[in-house]
C-alpha cells in the first residue's frame, strides 16, 4: 500500500513563469521520502497541493487511498503537518495549544504532547513568542505528532537547528515509522540527514521530477567520473546524468557506475552523495 500516490500533478500560476509540470512519485507505507531540490523548484507548492491548500490544474492525488477534500475531515486525522514557519499565535502558550488540540483530534495525546515538550527542555507555560527557532520547531513536530497521525508532512523541519537537536528529530522520525502503516514526506535542504534516515527520495528540478527512486540506488548504483576534457571524451552521451565544467577540468554524473567503470577501465570513478547528484542534475 502506498500512503502518497501523486500522478501527473500540475500547477500554474497567472502572474509567474513558474509552473508544476506532470509530477508523479509514490510514498510507500512505513518508510520515509526525502523530498529534495533547489530553491523556487516546487516543493512546497507540491506539498500544499498533496494538503489541498492549494488547487491543482492536473493530475491525481491519493493520501491513504483517499482523495483530501475540504469536507474529509476524517482523513485530516491521519495526517501531522509541519511548516518552516510558526503557525500558532505568538501569545499562546504550549498548554493552550495542547487544550485546543484535544478538542479537534479524537486520538490527542495529552501525555505524548507533555513528555515530548519535557524531553527537549520547552516549558509548556512560557507564551510562544519567547521561544527560539528550534523551540518553535519542536513544538510544532509534538502538536503534529501527538494526535497519532499515520502520515507525517513536513517542510523543512530541521533548517536551522543545531546538529545535537537535528539528531533527535532523525530518532523520532525513525521511532515513528516503526509501525508498518506510517510513513513520512520530509523535503529538506540537509541531504545528509536523508542520507541517515531515508528510504527513498524525490528531487524536483523546475518543477518536474528528475529522479524517484530508492534513496540505496542514488548512493549506490551513481557515481562520479573526473578528469580532463579530453580525458572525458570518449564517455558515450547516454552514460551521462549530469555534467560539471571548470577551465579544463571536468566531471561527470553517471548511473550504473560499475558498468561505466567496466566500460571505460582507464577512468576513475568516485562515490557520489545526494548533493553530489543534485548539484549534478541542476546543472
Amino acid at each position: 500500500m502506498n500512503s502518497i500516490e501523486v500522478k501527473n500533478l500540475s500547477k500554474t500560476y497567472k502572474k509567474s513563469d513558474f509552473a508544476l509540470q506532470d509530477v508523479s512519485f509514490s510514498l510507500p507505507a512505513g518508510s520515509i521520502m526525502g523530498f529534495i531540490g533547489e530553491n523556487g523548484a516546487g516543493k512546497t507548492t507540491t506539498l500544499k497541493l498533496i494538503l489541498n491548500l492549494l488547487h491543482k490544474q492536473g493530475g491525481e492525488i491519493q493520501i491513504l487511498g483517499q482523495e483530501m477534500t475540504d469536507a474529509n475531515t476524517d482523513l485530516r486525522q491521519d495526517i501531522g503537518v509541519v511548516f518552516d514557519t510558526n503557525c500558532f499565535p505568538k501569545t499562546f502558550t504550549a498548554k493552550k495549544i495542547a487544550s485546543i488540540m484535544g478538542s479537534i483530534y479524537k486520538r490527542w495525546d495529552n501525555q505524548y504532547f507533555a513528555t515530548m515538550l519535557e524531553q527537549f527542555n520547552i516549558p509548556m507555560g512560557q507564551k510562544i513568542k519567547a521561544y527560539s527557532r528550534g523551540m518553535t520547531m519542536t513544538l510544532s513536530l509534538a502538536v503534529a505528532m501527538a494526535h497519532k497521525p499515520k502520515l507525517l508532512i513536513l517542510d523543512e523541519p530541521t533548517g536551522g537547528l543545531d546538529p545535537v537537536r537535528r539528531d533527535q528529530f532523525l530518532d523520532l522520525f525513525l521511532d515513528f515509522i516503526q509501525e508498518e502503516d506510517r510513513s513520512i514526506l520530509l523535503s529538506s535542504h540537509i541531504t545528509s540527514d536523508l542520507e541517515k534516515i531515508a528510504d527513498y527520495i524525490t528531487f524536483i528540478h523546475k518543477g518536474k521530477v528528475a529522479i524517484s527512486t530508492t534513496k540505496d540506488e542514488l548512493i549506490y548504483n551513481y557515481g562520479i567520473v573526473r578528469g580532463s576534457k579530453e580525458d572525458l571524451s570518449v564517455v558515450d552521451p547516454a552514460d551521462i546524468v549530469g555534467r560539471r565544467t571548470r577551465e579544463n577540468q571536468e566531471s561527470l554524473l553517471v548511473q550504473n557506475k560499475d558498468q561505466v567503470a567496466e566500460k571505460y577501465p582507464n577512468l576513475f570513478i568516485d562515490n557520489s552523495s545526494l548533493e553530489d547528484i543534485m548539484l549534478y542534475v541542476q546543472g
